[in-house]
């Protein structure tokens, strides 16, 4: 039987899949720890970590472990009956980030969508915001998801031309502005402000310091709910284990996924304290895969992964190495590099006819994998396992890419 080659698998799909990706022209087929291998045998660093679904590398052996394991017990029951596993993961995943209830999903979408139920349920049973006029906050650039109802708070056209109509109680304001969002949380029917830490899509921009804080302050004075989407920057990404821990800020409702399974697994999950999450009630909210055994016993042993090997240390110290060795790159491509623990984003200036796509497409062939986000900025998100060794030997190859655009 003939061995397919690399565009033997591209133009499989180009057929027979929908086209709303655009994949660089590298077809993988195998990984573990921070390496990927395509189906020529070519090796790659892997700097997208599956948009940091990865961070503790690829096919971990204690987390497959755990899916396999249990996957030969009990795969699904539904929430119709009780599984022996559920009740040991909520109690280990709330303990783990210091909440009362978990309600577990699948995709961070689906936690998205569940924390925007959860938020409106809150406004009107809690806040006692008049029917159907709950208002929730979000921020320009934001990425939150695909759905309906999440596009209907993107400003990026690409993710909401027509898609219409769109969901309404969704009120827009610039990122990391203060003054903007305080002159909206004083409507009395706004029920929460949803926020990305560090918004990744946009292309991993930092807010500045002491946003975060205020922001929640703000939501305090206003009887609002504080709604962190960590679904990117959650689970040691950014040098802590949220990203909401570099200003000491606890969510009022905490929305997690990607790494939370360590990209073994679909499992995503929204935490909240009592009197948020207990108004919802039996029968108003769920999903059929939604906290099934093999999830919950994934997600516990990624936590622990990231636990007993530090990731988030490894990611902080690792960062701050990144980012000097990349601003030491001389090439008048570089316009800006910023990010935060292993989650850095490099904003590139196109030259002559060369944009970030071509950079990437460069970089694969010296073995190192990236993509461009917005055109025009390159995500740099290795898993968080690599070794500064590693680390330093990725760099060499990327710089060796930029100086071909010399």
């Amino acid at each position: 039987m003939t061995k397919l080659k690399t565009q033997d698998y591209i133009d499989r799909e180009d057929q027979y899949g929908a086209h709303n990706y655009h994949p660089l022209p590298v077809v993988l087929e195998r990984g573990e720890g921070v390496y990927v291998w395509d189906v020529e045998g070519n090796k790659y660093f892997d700097f997208l970590s599956a948009y940091s679904a990865v961070n503790q590398g690829h096919c971990h052996p204690k987390i497959v472990g755990a899916l396999t394991e249990q996957a030969q017990k009990l795969t699904l029951t539904s929430r119709a009956f009780y599984n022996n596993t559920l009740g040991e993961y909520e109690e280990f995943i709330t303990k783990f980030f210091g909440y009362d209830k978990v309600l577990p999903m699948n995709t961070g979408a689906e936690a998205d969508e569940t924390a925007i139920k959860l938020c409106r349920k809150w406004g009107y049973k809690k806040k006692d915001i008049p029917k159907n006029q709950a208002k929730i906050i979000c921020c320009n650039e934001n990425f939150h998801g695909r759905t309906i109802t999440i596009v209907s708070m993107s400003t990026d056209p690409d993710a909401y031309n027509d898609y219409g109509p769109f969901t309404p109680g969704f009120v827009k304001i610039p990122y990391n502005d203060l003054e903007a969002l305080e002159k909206e949380l004083q409507d009395p029917n706004v029920a929460g402000f949803l926020v990305e830490p560090i918004q990744g899509e946009a292309g991993v921009y930092v807010p500045g310091d002491g946003y975060l804080k205020k922001a929640f302050e703000l939501c305090k004075k206003y009887n609002v709910l504080f709604i962190a989407d960590e679904v990117q920057t959650g689970i040691a990404r950014t040098g802590k284990l949220l990203a909401v821990n570099h200003e000491d800020v606890r969510p009022d409702v905490l929305i997690l996924g990607k790494a939370l399974s360590g990209g073994v697994f679909p499992v995503s999950a929204v935490l909240a304290d009592d009197e948020i999450m207990l108004c919802i009630k039996p029968g108003e909210h769920g999903s059929t895969f939604g906290g099934n055994p093999i999830a919950g016993k994934v997600a516990m042993a990624a936590l622990q992964v990231v636990e007993e090997e530090k990731l988030a240390e490894n990611a902080e110290r690792l960062g701050k190495i990144f980012r000097e060795e990349f601003k030491s790159i001389k090439s008048d491509m570089i316009e800006l590099v910023r990010g935060k623990g292993l989650l850095n984003a490099v904003v590139i200036k196109p030259k002559e006819d060369k944009t970030a796509w071509d950079v990437c497409v460069a970089m694969a062939k010296n073995g190192i994998l990236a993509k461009p986000t917005h055109g025009h900025i390159i995500r740099f998100a290795p898993p968080l396992v690599i070794t500064e060794e590693q680390l330093r030997e990725a760099m060499d190859k990327i710089k060796e890419t930029f100086k071909e655009f010399e």
